[in-house]
């Protein structure tokens, strides 16, 4: 069951990494810099959400 919520998560993360590449591939007026930080950061946040309830912050803050 693990293994398969994992392949599904990976799947639709893979479909979305695809999407973003040709969405930049074919925009003339891309700004590919932007487009790069934008997706870690989306994903960034997608992990900080996803480890909240097991490390009980808000989120993948720095460690000091």
């Amino acid at each position: 069951m693990t293994d398969r919520i994992f392949a599904d998560i990976m799947t639709i993360a893979t479909a979305i990494i695809g999407l973003a590449i040709i969405a930049t591939i074919i925009s003339k007026q891309a700004d590919t810099a932007n487009v790069v930080t934008q997706a870690g950061k989306a994903f960034s946040s997608i992990i900080g959400a996803a480890v909240k309830p097991v490390t009980g912050t808000s989120g993948l803050g720095t460690l000091n």
